[in-house]
């Protein structure tokens, strides 16, 4: 994918958008110099908003781009052979998707909008070209591709260990971990995802979901006010996710 003047232009008019981005800090290397900063900004294509529901890419697209999400969160989900719809992942700001189309070229799953979303679209020719030249850069890569694999390593932990009220509880702790890295209330978040779509990634049915919540807050371990969570005992929440608690600790489900 080329680089247009008119974006070339665009870009030379901003004071450095990834520098100045309150998640440049998650987003990229520590190390990576100013005039490199400049360079990754002008390969960086700022998307429109999308509107909840829209799709971002979709299962068996031509892979050509990573996104890094701004604001608001996607889910990520394939078509059964079945024809049901299986998600895969929920992704936060700061957090890359994408990455998993570059194996085979093609997107395997679709990417869709929970809530009004931004994303910076990063051209994958011309990363893969700029991290050649800047280490950092390729070592941050590397970094997100690692944390992809052990989160898969955490998903597979998870569906196949636990009951029903240890996987919505590491759910939440996760949730809450990534809401804290990113400067926000570790125990007051809204869920941008439904009880079923819960249900589907988990691996539970929506009545059960919906029940293990009402008995969490029963229970006084969190206060739910439609999709505002509080998390009111959080040692008592880790407690019950026991040993498999790593699965708070991953960057995102």
């Amino acid at each position: 994918m080329a680089i247009s003047n008119s974006n070339n232009r665009f870009s030379s008019k901003l004071t450095s958008q990834c520098q100045n981005c309150s998640l440049s800090a998650l987003c990229l290397p520590i190390a990576l110099a100013d005039e490199d900063v400049n360079r990754l900004d002008q390969i960086i294509e700022r998307k429109r908003p999308l509107k909840k529901g829209e799709i971002l890419f979709h299962q068996g697209e031509e892979f050509d781009s990573v996104f890094a999400v701004r604001t608001g969160t996607l889910k990520t989900y394939n078509i059964t052979n079945s024809g049901e719809e299986q998600i895969t992942g929920f992704y936060c700001p700061s957090e890359l998707v994408g990455l998993s189309g570059i194996d085979e070229n093609h997107y395997p799953v679709s990417a869709k909008a929970l809530e009004t979303t931004t994303v910076c679209e990063i051209p994958f020719a011309h990363l893969e070209q700029l991290s050649s030249q800047i280490p950092s850069l390729k070592h941050q890569l590397f970094r997100l591709m690692s944390r992809k694999i052990c989160d898969d390593q955490q998903m597979m932990v998870l569906l196949g260990k636990k009951n029903a009220d240890e996987k919505v509880a590491s759910f939440l702790l996760n949730l809450s971990h990534r809401f804290k890295k990113r400067g926000y209330s570790a125990t007051a978040f809204r869920l941008s995802m439904s009880r079923g779509e819960i249900g589907n990634y988990l691996g539970l049915a929506v009545e059960t979901v919906s029940r293990v919540m009402t008995r969490f807050q029963k229970n006084g371990l969190i206060d739910v006010d439609g999709k505002e969570i509080s998390i009111i005992n959080l040692p008592e929440m880790e407690k019950l996710v026991g040993s498999a608690g790593e699965c708070a600790t991953i960057e995102h489900v």
